[in-house]
């Protein structure tokens, strides 16, 4: 039986070309409309109220829409029994006042409700978050290139940072656009991909290291093909059992980690398709060759091998 192979960097023209629009498009939409931020980044109170009964958001909306809080977002959390309501920041109520004001509205809909839990972010609190947790992205962007530049070769460290940004951009673009609710765990779940993403690429580059080492009669573009065959049944498999465990965290884990759940699960995909048509291009085009992977041989060594 022939083998299957495929000429990946074949199609790398292609994949450059529907990589750099959707960085364009995301890039465009993070500018224009940027994120739906949570009240992790813009502070706030976020409110969870329990009913006995079904109860329509309508109805809990138009209390609300009369009151103070008309600003506020309503919205059914796992079940029709159960809303989330997030209110912005109020200028000169604490969040006592803001809680006793929301339990007497909830009250007066004539359902059964209990108030689960109150999360208080104060506006100050939330912008330091919003620098730490770009900061902190950054911080691990560096340390990777780093990390990668010691461990293989500096071109194969652009490639793979060129991958991770590419996949955090498109990721961010893909929450700009669905509006999903950006809060802390979104961003855990960003840096999760980072990590993610990083493996598979390594995985990619430690097989064409040996391989430049192996394979002598090949070009870099025959051995980066070669290469990326060889993974490949690795990268499916890894891919397709993280994503069956993504896959029901998102439809059963429950509406608290529903953003986690769908941030990872779109992060793998895009990982997946950046550790073969992102870094791997990057590195091949900076000019790769078998003789930056060869170990140094020290002056001398010769000399001192013979007796």
């Amino acid at each position: 039986m022939k083998k299957i192979e495929f000429n990946f960097m074949g199609a790398r023209r292609i994949t450059s070309v529907i990589s750099g629009l959707l960085i364009v498009f995301s890039i465009f939409s993070l500018s224009s409309k940027g994120l739906n931020l949570g009240i992790d980044f813009t502070g706030g109170t976020l409110v969870e109220v329990g009913y006995t009964e079904t109860v329509g958001l309508d109805k809990v909306r138009q209390s609300f829409n009369n009151s103070d809080f008309s600003d506020a977002v309503i919205q059914y959390f796992g079940t029709a029994k159960e809303i989330l309501i997030r209110i912005p920041p109020q200028q000169g109520l604490n969040s006592a006042d803001i809680s006793s004001k929301i339990l007497d509205l909830i009250s007066a809909d004539n359902f059964n409700a209990e108030m689960r839990r109150v999360e208080f972010v104060g506006p100050q609190v939330g912008e330091e978050l919003k620098e730490d947790g770009g900061l902190a992205m950054l911080y691990a962007l560096l340390c990777i290139m780093f990390y990668v530049a010691l461990r293989f070769q500096m071109r194969f460290s652009v490639g793979a940072v060129a991958a991770l940004i590419h996949d955090v951009i498109i990721t961010l673009g893909f929450f700009s656009i669905t509006r999903f609710n950006f809060d802390l765990t979104i961003l855990a779940a960003l840096l999760a991909v980072i990590g993610y993403s990083l493996n598979d690429t390594i995985v990619v580059f430690d097989r064409v290291r040996e391989n430049f080492r192996k394979i002598r009669d090949k070009t870099p573009l025959d051995v980066f093909n070669i290469s990326l065959n060889q993974t490949l049944s690795r990268t499916l498999m890894t891919s397709f059992t993280t994503l069956l465990v993504l896959l029901a965290l998102f439809f059963l884990g429950g509406e608290i980690i529903h953003g986690f759940a769908m941030a990872l699960i779109f992060g793998v995909l895009i990982g997946t398709y950046s550790s073969i048509y992102i870094a791997s291009p990057v590195t091949l085009a900076l000019g790769i060759k078998k003789e930056d992977l060869m170990p140094v041989k020290k002056e001398g060594a010769d000399v001192n091998s013979h007796p």
